[in-house]
């Protein structure tokens, strides 16, 4: 089972390396489901990882339906990842209505060329998640991301499994909530490939700011971080 870990900086991704992950999905700002790395991010990740990375082309937080202005972002994005040599890229993107852009999703993964492509956890806003699942496997996409339509993957193994079932084209890679006591379930059930941040609050300063930065729920003092240890657990049970 391929071990993925989302990163979401250089220590995050040099303590999923350390810990054993196969994979590094790199982005920023996990607090709302992760924004595209900055080019600083990505030179200093790619001079000092040896780990395969993926990284995350998703220009804002909030929904997946783009503006032209978004969208061009997203290729440029793609095509500065190209040409620094990375192996994937993870992106998506939808209509208003919730179904599959299937165009311009077309267009991001033609500009990714031999990259991998995974379609990430806007498959988790999709009305129609098997109709979804064969038009993604037509495009040519590789993995896709996906916690089951519900908050976590373990409350939606049950999707997880009939997609992971219907596919033999497309890897189903169970992520969100996937942690040491979560596991297991997705080994048993067979799945080839989990994803997970690993990350545990480190305190950065003492004591709280008084001017609050964070519209998050996170406090200014303190970040996650990739726990190496945590990782290296998942990665010994799976293996």
């Amino acid at each position: 089972m391929l071990v993925e870990v989302c990163a979401n900086s250089l220590e995050s991704a040099l303590n999923a390396q350390k810990g054993g992950a196969d994979r590094i999905e790199l982005c920023s700002e996990l607090g709302v489901g992760g924004i595209t790395p900055s080019y600083g991010l990505l030179k200093m990740v790619k001079e000092r990882l040896s780990v395969p990375v993926h990284v995350l082309i998703r220009p804002r937080a909030g929904d997946f339906s783009y503006s032209e202005m978004e969208f061009e972002l997203m290729r440029r994005n793609i095509a500065l990842c190209v040409d620094l040599g990375f192996e994937g890229i993870v992106s998506g993107i939808l209509h208003r209505d919730f179904s599959l852009d299937e165009e311009r999703t077309g267009a991001l993964i033609e500009a990714s060329g031999s990259l991998s492509f995974t379609f990430h956890r806007a498959f988790d806003w999709v009305n129609d998640p098997f109709g979804t699942l064969d038009r993604l496997e037509v495009m040519g996409v590789h993995t896709i991301l996906s916690s089951g339509q519900q908050k976590t993957a373990v409350e939606g193994i049950d999707l997880l499994s009939e997609l992971h079932k219907r596919t033999s084209k497309i890897t189903i890679m169970p992520g969100a909530g996937v942690g040491i006591d979560t596991v297991d379930r997705f080994k048993e059930e067979g799945f080839r490939a989990i994803h997970l941040s690993g990350t545990k609050v480190h305190q950065n300063v003492p004591g709280t700011p008084k001017v609050p930065m964070n519209s998050a729920p996170l406090d200014e003092g303190s970040l996650l971080l990739t726990h190496t240890e945590t990782v290296h657990q998942i990665v010994a049970r799976v293996k």
